[in-house]
């Protein structure tokens, strides 16, 4: 689904201040109780809420993702802002590995003109996506195909990656922590991401803004290990200030902010 700017306020609410009852939500938004509801049932149906009787609250698990097809047609918008902004910054002629999530996969559809690429990947779909450009080398991973979302997995995987280095690592995340923690679910998947990150001159982050304050098992960076970290939305409290301390550049889709350079 796409939030509109209600939907926002909302999931930044229960963020913030933890499980709210459906009237509270109704007063502190002005809007009436048939109105929370329904907007709590869509955001339910997308995985981003969790329903108990009479309220509401940010989903229990950090151990699971919601699935691939569910999270491919989340913030379809964001990501494909997101995805123009990431392929206006790569050059022609550079090297990138790229990881495994449906941001990364839309970045894949926005560089299909891009001239003398050579792309590293463990993620399937981008390497299906990638592999349409005549003018564009790709290189894929070995390991353990995840059945779930195409993604290849595993001490193989890892292994491989370290025979590279490259100009941009761009990756993926699944919830990105107030204390400057990047994590994610699978730990497979992680030490991948770990090894990508090491092996990369630049590393470049895609995240739309859901994915602040969204909890997650596994970490696998922080943001001081960034150099750039792509969004759609100016970040919240308090990960303006995070950013800006672990001099990473932040760079909102539509307008360029340089928290740090």
């Amino acid at each position: 689904m796409n939030l509109n700017p209600r939907h926002t306020q909302l999931l930044d609410e229960v963020r913030a201040h933890g499980p709210q009852t459906i009237e509270a939500l109704a007063e502190r938004f002005g809007v009436t109780l048939q109105t929370v509801r329904r907007d709590v049932q869509r955001l339910a149906e997308a995985g981003l809420l969790a329903r108990f009787h009479g309220g509401v609250r940010l989903p229990g698990s950090t151990t699971e993702n919601i699935a691939y097809r569910q999270r491919q047609a989340m913030q379809a918008d964001a990501k494909q802002r997101i995805a123009r902004a990431v392929a206006a910054r790569v050059p022609n002629g550079c090297s990138l590995i790229m990881n495994i999530g449906t941001t990364i996969e839309a970045v894949a559809r926005e560089l299909q003109r891009h001239r003398g690429l050579r792309v590293i990947t463990n993620n399937l779909h981008i390497a299906s996506l990638m592999s349409t450009n005549p003018d564009c080398e790709v290189i894929v991973a070995g390991g353990q195909v995840r059945a779930a979302d195409q993604g290849i997995v595993g001490e193989a995987t890892v292994d491989f990656m370290h025979q590279f280095k490259v100009d941009i690592g761009l990756i993926g995340i699944s919830g990105i922590e107030a204390d400057g923690t990047l994590r994610d679910f699978d730990y497979r998947e992680v030490k991948v991401a770990r090894a990508i990150v090491a092996q990369s001159r630049q590393v470049w982050l895609a995240a739309d803004h859901s994915k602040f304050n969204r909890p997650a098992m596994v970490e696998l960076a922080r943001l001081d290990d960034l150099d750039a970290l792509f969004t759609d939305a100016a970040p919240p409290d308090p990960f303006n200030a995070l950013i800006e301390q672990s001099h990473v550049e932040c760079v909102v889709a539509g307008e360029r902010a340089a928290l740090a350079s």
